[in-house]
């Protein structure tokens, strides 16, 4: 018998190191939808890399999916976020704009997490 995940059991995942091998398990364990997604961008990461000579666009990739990955293992956090996301096509500018302040909100929460508070 398996028992449900509930937000007070704490997050699905431990926090992954921002590596390659770490994201690629995370992803594929609280996003597995998105790794296409994620292939995608590494592989434009290291093309970029390439091109500016720089390590830049690869840290900057680590930091972008440890945010998604961050915010994933919450699965509460998630559904806030998905509902906001939905939220932002309103027809209501109102509920638009509370729904980008949601949003806002969970993904500068979730880049302190992963910057390390």
């Amino acid at each position: 018998m398996t028992v449900p995940h509930t937000e007070s059991n704490g997050p699905l995942i431990a926090r992954p190191a921002l590596t390659l091998p770490a994201l690629r398990q995370a992803v594929a364990t609280v996003a597995p939808s998105r790794l296409p997604e994620f292939f995608e961008d590494i592989q434009k990461a290291f093309i970029r890399a390439g091109e500016e000579d720089s390590v830049v666009p690869i840290r900057m990739f680590y930091r972008q999916w440890g945010v998604i990955v961050e915010i994933e293992r919450h699965p509460q956090t998630a559904r806030r976020l998905h509902a906001a996301e939905a939220a932002m096509e309103s027809n209501d500018a109102d509920v638009r704009a509370r729904a980008v302040h949601e949003a806002g909100e969970i993904v500068r929460a979730a880049h302190r997490e992963v910057a390390g508070g």
